[in-house]
């Protein structure tokens, strides 16, 4: 079965996410970061992440509908 783009990117891009909060710990350990600016990016891009992957859902299930309409009205014509 194929994984849906809905899965697959916000996966990707939340590990990608991860990676650079990870790398920038250490400069919110430091001080040069606020913890309001640090955990502030954080949620606001896991905010955007689950958008998008409310977005690509619904695009999947309307391209869906709209092919199984298409289907459908070919099967009329015949």
């Amino acid at each position: 079965m194929k994984i849906q783009k809905s899965t697959w990117l916000p996966v990707i891009l939340a590990i990608y996410l991860a990676v650079m909060a990870s790398i920038g710990y250490k400069g919110y350990q430091s001080g040069q970061f606020s913890a309001l600016y640090y955990f502030g990016i954080i949620a606001l891009t896991t905010v955007i992440i689950i958008l998008l992957h409310f977005n690509l859902k619904k695009r999947e299930r309307l391209r869906k509908e709209r092919q199984e309409d298409m289907e459908n009205s070919e099967k009329r014509l015949r």
